[in-house]
């Protein structure tokens, strides 16, 4: 029978003569009721710090052979796994499990550590360039002035040049909800004015008391993004020659002047 003052192995803890529950403060004993029953409960890839999702690395993988696959993607063949881990061992290499479905499992010679970090890299960096289509609002009134109209329009074109869509709103007021097929046609007249730039993807139709229409870049914003930086790069490298230019002129004036 296990001492008062010790926790009991029945209740699924690590007795130990040496932790009297009545001089441990109340936090502190519930902290070790927890750690012990984790330590019998949980896995111990969990305990160790372990991602369950990454691939099965060295003694993890529990098969009696495996096809290994040499650190330079050389074909080794069908081995036992003791002998891969050996070859992993003497190469100081970690042996992963790439391919667990396979009969027998396909594993690789590799540095793990390096594997992952450079796969967080890739993830990184393609998260740095992804690029998400953004759905503009642009709202016209149904009586617009000829000024107006080309401001709104040239903001469309800026807009489908960058490679964002463009969501067209041409708002009613008061008794002109009587009067659709005039949205109708200004809606037309500026889809044929803007197709050098956009696609119509959704036609004019009624959204409570307004008319909305879609229109679409000709370009993805990855592309409008990219030819944006080249011409960046032309007018830089354009204004570099022209100062380049002047600074030679100067010079041979002065040279002029000297002689």
């Amino acid at each position: 029978m296990a001492p008062r003052s010790c926790i009991s192995v029945r209740s699924g803890l690590v007795s130990h003569p040496r932790l009297p529950l009545n001089r441990l403060p109340g936090k502190a004993f519930l902290f070790l009721l927890l750690w012990a029953r984790c330590s019998l409960v949980w896995p111990k890839s969990y305990r160790l710090g372990v991602n369950i999702s990454d691939p099965r690395i060295n003694d993890r993988i529990r098969v009696p052979e495996v096809r290994l696959v040499g650190a330079l993607g050389e074909q080794v063949g069908v081995v036992k796994i003791e002998d891969a881990l050996r070859m992993a061992q003497q190469a100081d290499l970690d042996l992963v499990e790439v391919s667990p479905q396979s009969s027998p499992p396909v594993a690789k010679l590799m540095d793990f550590g390096k594997f992952k970090y450079e796969a967080a890299q890739k993830i990184r960096e393609a998260r740095k360039n992804q690029v998400n289509t953004v759905l503009k609002t642009v709202r016209f009134g149904l009586k617009i002035d000829g000024h107006d109209y080309g401001t709104k329009k040239a903001q469309i074109e800026k807009f489908l040049k960058a490679g964002d869509k463009v969501k067209v709103m041409v708002v009613f007021r008061g008794r002109e909800q009587s009067r659709p097929e005039m949205g109708i046609k200004l809606l037309q007249k500026l889809a044929e004015e803007v197709t050098e730039f956009g696609a119509v993807e959704s036609t004019p139709s009624i959204d409570g008391r307004n008319m909305v229409m879609v229109i679409g870049p000709l370009r993805n914003k990855a592309e409008a993004k990219a030819d944006a930086k080249k011409a960046a790069d032309k007018a830089a490298k354009a204004e570099a020659k022209a100062v380049t230019t002047e600074e030679v002129v100067i010079e041979a004036a002065i040279k002029t002047g000297e002689k």
